[in-house]
């Protein structure tokens, strides 16, 4: 029983080594590889989304689903509805009166990211 013992343990550790050993010939996770499964999205397709109740934005490039947001905005929501089916990179960036949003709001718009905008290219 003992033997038993020994050689189904020596048998796991040896899979438990070859399992980590393996692990270290993998390529590192980057970003890249996300970015290449991340959804495009064209411009025509993102200009679909101009409604309060189904609101897209392009910023920076990504694009964004904001319209569970909408009412939680703290602005009125008529200064955030013109940008809805958008690129609205230059009225993220200055709120429309040159003042840039907060690091959280940056963080906030992250959680709402559904894909990349289109280039011209694509």
């Amino acid at each position: 029983m003992r033997r038993v013992y020994l050689a189904t343990t020596l048998i796991f550790w040896l899979l438990v080594s070859a399992f980590w050993a393996g692990s270290l010939w993998l390529p590192p996770a980057d970003e890249s590889v996300a970015v290449a499964a991340e959804k495009v999205i064209a411009r025509s397709e993102l200009a679909k989304h101009a409604f309060p109740d189904n609101c897209w934005m392009a910023i920076r490039g990504k694009v964004y689903d904001v319209s569970a947001y909408l009412p939680e905005h703290p602005s009125r929501p008529d200064l955030v509805l013109p940008w809805c089916g958008k690129e609205a990179t230059e009225a993220y960036d200055t709120k429309t009166k040159g003042h840039p949003h907060s690091a959280y709001a940056d963080e906030l718009l992250a959680t709402y990211r559904i894909g990349s905008l289109a280039t011209d290219k694509q």
